[in-house]
């Protein structure tokens, strides 16, 4: 005989019982509230501004996040923001892009410190991190997209891991057909474990 109804039919119900035994209150919060309450979430990233001339031209800030061989510890992408900001422009055509990418190669890099978001914390991040002018060489598209002028924010919340030996390209490039200042911001927001 058939039993359509497996769970709790009117006349013969199944009773269940909890067996998570913290059930008030209930509490769900990104890891990101964990890893800045134990200090071990960290934010890095830079501003490239520049005055275009007549003929405008482009401008990039990336930000290139390397996880250290050997360091015992994953990098968990929390968020990439930035932006671009047009000042001063004579009419011209804009065009904008965000582009996310694994490993390769910095041109005159610059380091940068990172900071810990938790401001009694005296932990220090494991990861280099470096900043440059121009786009990185020798890598592999995670994701692009364009952008409008203004600033942007995705929250990855981990989605992103760079384990040890590996590194990740936040690079955003604003460009002018024709003369104005232009800026653009490159930032990363990470947590280790």
């Amino acid at each position: 005989m058939p039993n359509d109804h497996v769970f709790n039919p009117l006349n013969r119900p199944v009773y269940t019982s909890i067996t998570n035994t913290f059930t008030s209150p209930g509490i769900v919060a990104p890891p990101e509230n964990n890893a800045g309450s134990t200090g071990n979430l960290y934010n890095a990233g830079s501003t490239n501004s520049t005055t275009l001339g007549l003929l405008g031209g482009s401008v990039i800030a990336t930000v290139q996040l390397t996880n250290p061989v050997g360091s015992g510890k994953n990098v968990y992408i929390s968020r990439l923001s930035g932006g671009i900001t047009v000042a001063l422009n004579l009419l011209s055509s804009f065009s904008g892009t965000m582009t996310l990418s694994a490993n390769g190669t910095l041109t005159s890099p610059t380091t940068l410190t990172p900071v810990n978001n938790n401001l009694s914390s005296s932990n220090t991040s494991i990861a280099t991190v470096r900043f440059s002018t121009a786009a990185p060489t020798g890598t592999t598209t995670l994701l692009a997209m364009p952008l409008q002028v203004g600033p942007f924010l995705t929250n990855e919340l981990g989605r992103y891991v760079v384990p040890p030996g590996q590194s990740i390209n936040l690079s955003v490039s604003g460009s002018l057909s024709v003369g104005g200042l232009m800026a653009s911001t490159s930032y990363f927001s990470w947590w280790e474990a």
